[in-house]
């Protein structure tokens, strides 16, 4: 049975975890990190980016998972432990806060699938978010040759050229007016007669002339492969009419992301959209010793950077708490 103690766990391995791992490591806390189990991929979102051109530090760009692998080996050699598992539960009544760990669904039921414990004085949560997608094979096949979930981590490849955006709501039209700046032609693929943005955003976008909506259609298909990225992509009518093909190069899913909160229900509090809720200017959710950082709190920018920087925040955060909770101030 798999049982330790520790000051800090972490909850989460991409850049918000790695980062406040870092942190808590160098303050000598001696981070535990959670990494998920074998059957998922840590180090989030950055995994299944290939080019990452927009992270300082390196001119010539990296790739995502290597990015990953130079925060893991930073905060190993800080002393983190990192472990492939899930948190299962969290009893946040008494301190340390009791966790049970192991692999999520593994088991035939879920006393199956308890490994261990993990006794912690903080919690760091940096579960993040996962893009939602339209469930098309083609979208599989094509996720970083054309298909994307972030015009502004991938906006920049497709410079001068026709791109599609798909979805109505304030996501959707930031992400298409953002593209107008680099790219020729942006499609709108919408499957109603209306937008469902904010009347001021969906206003600028309709008088854009680089945008064209296409009312009362799905996506259909995407065309292309690897090697020569998206060609082209099938609407389908709603209206029952024909289907039209599009030839462009690229395709931003924006129907929007979900945070990885589920774990916290009932214990942390959440906007509606199930983001969780930290104190301004602070990590700190309404649970004392419990932290929130990266793309589960962060529903506006989702970007690896301002993940990095709320990880750094929720660690310094987690050890000031412990000092003052040591001295009695707390």
């Amino acid at each position: 049975m798999f049982e330790k103690s520790t000051r800090v766990l972490i909850i989460g391995a991409g850049p918000a975890g790695l980062t406040a791992a870092i942190y808590a490591a160098r303050a000598e806390l001696k981070p535990l990190v959670m990494e998920g189990s074998p059957g998922r991929t840590p180090g989030g979102q950055l995994m299944i980016t290939t080019d990452v051109e927009n992270y300082p530090g390196f001119p010539d760009g990296i790739m995502g998972p290597e990015v990953i692998e130079k925060f893991r080996s930073q905060a190993e050699r800080f002393g983190t432990e990192l472990h492939q598992l899930d948190v299962l539960s969290v009893d946040p009544t008494h301190r340390p806060f009791k966790c049970e760990v192991g692999w999520a669904g593994l088991g035939a039921d879920e006393e199956d699938d308890v490994e261990g414990v993990v006794h912690a004085d903080t919690i760091i949560i940096a579960t993040g978010a996962d893009a939602k997608w339209l469930g098309l094979e083609d979208e599989k096949r094509l996720i970083n040759h054309g298909v994307s979930a972030c015009a502004t981590c991938d906006g920049a490849f497709f410079r001068g050229m026709e791109v599609a955006v798909v979805g109505g709501g304030d996501t959707a039209m930031e992400e298409a007016m953002f593209l107008t700046r680099m790219c020729s032609r942006v499609h709108v693929v919408h499957r109603r007669d209306e937008l469902r943005a904010s009347k001021i955003m969906a206003a600028r976008a309709m008088a854009n002339p680089k945008i064209e909506f296409h009312w009362n259609t799905t996506l259909k298909a995407i065309a292309g492969t690897a090697e020569t990225g998206v060609t082209g992509m099938t609407l389908e009518s709603t209206k029952g009419e024909a289907d039209v093909d599009v030839p462009l190069s690229a395709v931003f899913i924006a129907i929007g992301h979900k945070p990885n909160s589920d774990l916290w229900d009932g214990i942390l509090h959440k906007n509606s959209a199930g983001y969780l809720i930290t104190k301004p200017d602070s990590t700190y959710t309404d649970v004392p010793g419990i932290f929130a950082c990266g793309d589960v709190q962060d529903e506006i920018y989702r970007q690896a950077v301002t993940a990095a920087g709320t990880g750094c925040m929720a660690a310094i955060d987690a050890e000031r708490w412990l000092e003052e909770v040591e001295s009695g101030v707390a």
